[in-house]
Parts: structure tokens; C-alpha cells; sequence
């Protein structure tokens, strides 16, 4: 097994120290071996861990989500369906916030297509950010869990 120092993870996986100190910090990465100095010195695994922390949080799991797929690995002959579940909880977050950003877009685009010109004092933009009774009602409420 290669032993490198945290600086040679952080290339090898792609990830900075002060991410790679995070994710030790709140149980992520595990205890990593140490030289005689006292230096962290990490094997192969935690360039796959750190990929797969990576890979996750980069498709927008939750970091307990992340948390929760790690713990499931150190299981291997478990039934997935616990991943499975997590994965499809995250596929409903992102469509609710493809609803969200398809509303956002909307009410954007009806200021914009609003906005005559001329001066701040009557741009209907100013006006609208300034009360929110003039959005779109639906479109509105759903931004409002955004």
C-alpha cells in the first residue's frame, strides 16, 4: 500500500487540504496513520473515499446522505435498497428545485419583459423586488422554499 502525505492526497483525489481536514474533522475519512513525526500519512482508500465524498456532494447529496453511503459500504453483502432510497430522495430534491429554477426563470423573465426602461424611480424590476404582491402568485410561493 502507498503511504502519502496529505498534501499528495490532495492532488491525487482532486480535493484541498483544508476540505480533506474537514471531512476528518467530522468522521468522514477515519483516522489516517501517522509517521514518526507525526505526520498524517494516508493509503489508497482515502483517495477512493475522498473520490467518492467528491462524486456525491458534486451530483448534490447531502452530506449526511454522504455520511449514511459510507456507513452502507462497510457492509457489502447488505441489500441496497437503503442506497437506493437515498438516491431516489435525492432525485425528488432535484426535481423540486428544477420546479424552483423553472418558476425563478419565469417571474425573471416577466420583470425583464416589464421593465420599459427610462428611470429607476418608475423600472417596473424596482418595483416588483419591492413588493412581492406583484409576482406571479404561484410562482412566488414556490420560490419561497428556495
Amino acid at each position: 500500500m502507498t503511504q502519502m502525505t496529505i498534501g499528495r492526497l490532495s492532488k491525487a483525489a482532486g480535493v484541498n487540504l483544508t476540505t480533506i481536514r474537514y471531512y476528518e474533522s467530522i468522521d468522514l475519512m477515519g483516522e489516517p496513520d501517522r509517521s514518526s513525526s507525526g505526520q498524517r500519512l494516508y493509503g489508497d482508500e482515502a483517495v477512493q473515499r475522498l473520490s467518492f465524498i467528491r462524486h456525491a456532494r458534486d451530483l448534490g447529496f447531502p452530506m449526511e446522505a454522504v455520511r449514511e453511503m459510507i456507513d452502507l459500504q462497510t457492509q457489502p453483502d447488505q441489500d441496497c435498497t437503503a442506497v437506493d432510497a437515498i438516491a431516489r430522495e435525492q432525485l425528488a430534491d432535484v426535481r423540486k428545485r428544477l420546479t424552483q429554477l423553472e418558476a425563478l426563470e419565469a417571474e425573471l423573465k416577466r420583470m425583464i419583459t416589464c421593465c420599459e426602461g427610462g428611470r429607476v424611480d418608475t423600472c417596473r424590476i424596482i418595483s416588483t423586488l419591492n413588493d412581492h404582491s406583484e409576482c406571479i402568485a404561484d410562482a412566488h410561493e414556490r420560490l419561497s422554499t428556495f
